[in-house]
């Protein structure tokens, strides 16, 4: 006869709704990893598409997603002539937010060149862009059919084709334009502010005396060509050549062009822990704070289930018992309470964590882990519980 499971067949419906509980909680601390490791891999969700070696951004910045990074768009040419760099590719882009039907309409733009790499993965619906203006590439996620059309800045772009979920590292969708259809998106102004622009400098060039007719205007007409281009990028990726060394590489773009260049390797540390950092702290905080709130649950339960069990306790004792057999009652009903929790938690979430609004990563090393943990938390809570049995004496089942 296993005693502890009649005891729980005795008190059925205490335990289970006690272990439903603790399931709902357990589940809070199995999504809360699955958002952490979600977090990682929106961060490195566009690094890990394109496969750059190196990612050349503004001197002096972390860019090009941590920070602000903006490049002329010619320094391409000059990177590629960077020995040992075997292709490049500019990249702009930028996180849109628009009105949809009546609501905020969030996602993140990227303009590639059509000869170059970069450009949207796994296409799943339609095609990919073949015109150099107004066609565009959404993620599923985004949720908007082949044909339709959206306006972005002076003019409307039609979809015409879905690739597979791809998030930037705020896991805001993302869509993809061509790169002069990004950098007209981004850095292209109004046409009030260009009227404005172009009223201020030629009242600024006007009021230079020191210049001819001829060489006033000629001055004014560089100015605004110099504000108007769009020919800026974020970033230049760059993929090396087999067995080209990527720190002399680094140092020689970095060196000939004034621009810093920046290793996947280190992208990747700047993505994954310096963007991520508080939030990592935050989930594992409260993960911990979770996990001690459910080893004070069970404790509780376990010893109230022992102080409600007193008479039978000593009524074992006093007919012989040896005390392995009154700890192994405790131990096996705190272990199964755990395992049953822990099922029912992963269950909620296998269910449900498609549905979160953010990217859920459930990793069967987390999971684990966390079996582990909650099998050590329902040993030691029912410590507590099996203190008490053991101080019970044989007389209290005569009511002594």
């Amino acid at each position: 006869m296993n005693l502890a499971i009649r005891d729980i067949r005795y008190h059925r419906g205490r335990f289970i709704l006690t272990s439903i509980g603790l399931g709902l909680l357990l589940g809070v601390v199995i999504s809360m990893g699955g958002i952490y490791r979600g977090l990682i891999a929106d961060a490195l969700a566009i690094l890990n598409t394109n496969k750059a070696d190196i990612w050349v951004v503004q001197q002096g910045t972390s860019g090009p997603f941590a920070e602000s990074s903006r490049i002329p768009e010619e320094s391409r040419y000059r990177i590629a002539a960077v020995p040992g760099v075997a292709a490049v590719s500019p990249l702009a882009f930028q996180t849109i937010q628009i009105e949809r039907s009546g609501k905020p309409f969030r996602f993140f733009l990227i303009g590639y060149g059509l000869d170059s790499f970069g450009g949207p993965p796994d296409i799943i619906a339609g095609r990919n862009i073949r015109q150099k203006h107004y066609e565009m590439v959404v993620a599923r996620a985004m949720r908007i059919e082949l044909g339709e059309k959206i306006t972005l800045g002076q003019n409307e772009y039609t979809v015409v084709g879905i690739s597979e979920n791809i998030v930037s590292s705020g896991g805001d969708p993302v869509a993809y334009v061509t790169l002069s259809d990004a950098q007209e998106i981004q850095f292209k102004k109004s046409n009030h502010a260009i009227r404005n622009d172009r009223a201020k400098i030629g009242a600024g060039v006007a009021g230079n005396k020191a210049l001819s007719p001829q060489q006033a205007e000629l001055l004014k007409q560089n100015i605004i060509a110099a504000t108007e281009s769009t020919h800026t990028v974020n970033t230049v990726m760059v993929r090396l050549v087999p067995g080209a060394d990527l720190k002399e590489t680094q140092e020689r773009i970095e060196r000939w062009n004034r621009l810093r260049a920046i290793s996947d390797a280190e992208q990747t540390a700047i993505l994954a822990k310096g963007m991520i950092e508080k939030a990592r702290m935050q989930l594992g905080l409260f993960r911990v704070i979770l996990l001690v709130i459910s080893g004070v649950i069970i404790s509780l339960i376990i010893y109230t289930s022992t102080l409600d069990k007193i008479r039978v306790i000593a009524t074992l004792k006093l007919i012989g018992s040896q005390n392995r057999v009154i700890i192994g009652m405790i131990l096996q009903q705190s272990l199964l309470m755990g395992v049953l929790a822990y099922g029912i938690g992963y269950l909620v979430i296998l269910l449900t964590y498609e549905k979160f609004p953010r990217r859920i990563v459930l990793e069967a090393f987390d999971l684990q882990m966390l079996f582990v943990i909650v099998m050590a938390i329902c040993t030691i809570s029912s410590f507590v519980g099996i203190r008490k049995a053991l101080k019970v004496e044989p007389a209290e089942a005569l009511g002594g």
